[in-house]
């Protein structure tokens, strides 16, 4: 326990009813932490030299919570658990029970209850996660309010790892590009169910409860019903991929959404700030996007050298040249070869908007210069024609990443 720091913030005004079950590392800056509304109650364990606290964040109100590099945005109630390296936009709750690991966003009013495990998880405003859910490698888009909101239903699971022991499975509820306008239909996942990564759901899906889903649904408006297995036992042939073809075309596609969302918080997202603690939420959202860049791209690369071993397993067992099966791996891999220039062209590509990205920055330079707190209600309150504007420039985006995988946008 740092003592003197804790003198320190009571002096300033932060509400700290138990100060001596109060733990705050040594790297901890306590001038990002605001006193304003800040209540950090018995059992906070705050660490990490990035850590942000912004006004009226309360932390630790039902059990013990350990905050370690997180950055809170104003209004953060984070009940009790395990958060680290996350970003909170602002008027998020989370309830106890929470293990929220590196490279999570939640966007403004994003919630959640107790026991809900993330990590590389994006949620965009509104949506709410139930209890006892793991949801770790996805990304949620939907709904307009808090009334009008993605759901995830309580006891449900992304299936993220597979019997191939590879991560190559994040799944995307929704998209980027219309997502961020704040005006689409929301998607409900049905409880005590799951996802098997990596698939893509559209918006206004409605998944029923207790149905695993396996496959992508990119229909709007479909209710999206998975039975249960017949039983059965079949051989397994470990280290084969049946349809890499499909796993190459979802990770392109999450990877496409990620960049078109680093753009967005690049040069649309710094529009709202209006102080040094608001610019440095920001600069938390662009590193997490990175973050998240980065790992997809090192979980496809991971996929592309099992996918070599499969190919070679494929040959041993008499599949040839020229068979179905071999000639997919070889058109995965090939394009999987091009993999790194193609990103590294759109990471070139983003050090400016471009001319349809000017365009709309400016509608909305225009919209928020007088109130730069209010994001949700400014960017809900385009004109359609603005919002569709905004949205094609990031569906271009994306785009050109799928187009250079030689893949259908």
């Amino acid at each position: 326990m740092n003592i003197k720091k804790i003198e320190i913030l009571l002096k300033k005004g932060v509400n700290i009813p138990n100060p001596s079950t109060v733990f705050i590392g040594d790297d901890v800056d306590i001038e990002r932490i605001s006193p304003d509304g800040v209540t950090l109650f018995s059992g906070t364990k705050l660490l990490g030299a990035q850590t942000l606290i912004m006004p009226n964040t309360v932390l630790g109100y039902e059990t013990p919570v350990t905050i370690e590099n997180c950055l809170m945005g104003p209004g953060t109630k984070l009940n009790g658990g395990y958060f680290q390296d996350t970003v909170f936009m602002g008027g998020n709750v989370f309830g106890s029970g929470g293990h929220v690991r590196k490279g999570c966003i939640l966007e403004e009013q994003a919630n959640a209850a107790h026991t809900v495990g993330l990590k590389q998880t994006i949620l965009f405003p509104f949506v709410t996660l139930g209890s006892l859910i793991n949801f770790c490698d996805c990304f949620m888009a939907g709904g307009t309010s808090r009334k009008d909101h993605s759901e995830v239903g309580s006891s449900f699971i992304h299936f993220n790892y597979t019997p191939n022991q590879d991560k190559a499975t994040a799944s995307m509820m929704g998209n980027v590009h219309q997502g961020v306008m704040l005006n689409q239909r929301p998607v409900f996942l049905g409880g005590q169910g799951g996802l098997v990564g990596p698939v893509r759901i559209a918006f206004g899906c409605v998944s029923a409860a207790g149905s695993i889903i396996r496959n992508s649904e990119l229909r709007c408006n479909r209710l999206v019903m998975g039975g249960t297995m017949r039983s059965a036992s079949i051989q397994w042939r470990p280290g084969i991929y049946t349809r890499p073809d499909r796993i190459l075309s979802e990770n392109v596609f999450y990877i496409s959404g990620l960049y078109a969302l680093k753009a967005w918080y690049r040069f649309i997202r710094t529009l709202f700030t209006w102080d040094w603690m608001s610019r440095a939420l920001v600069s938390g959202l662009q590193e997490n996007i990175e973050i998240c860049i980065q790992e997809r791209i090192k979980r496809l690369n991971a996929f592309g050298n099992k996918l070599e071993a499969s190919k070679m397993m494929l040959l041993q067992r008499g599949k040839g040249q020229g068979s179905q099966a071999v000639d997919v791996h070889d058109t995965v891999l090939e394009k999987l070869s091009q993999a790194s220039q193609i990103f590294d062209q759109a990471d070139n590509d983003l050090k400016t908007p471009g001319p349809d990205g000017e365009k709309f920055i400016q509608h909305i330079d225009i919209q928020s210069i007088h109130n730069k707190k209010e994001y949700v209600g400014i960017i809900q309150g385009l004109d359609e024609s603005i919002s569709i504007m905004g949205s094609t420039w990031l569906k271009d985006i994306e785009d050109r990443i799928v187009g250079a995988f030689g893949l259908d946008v």
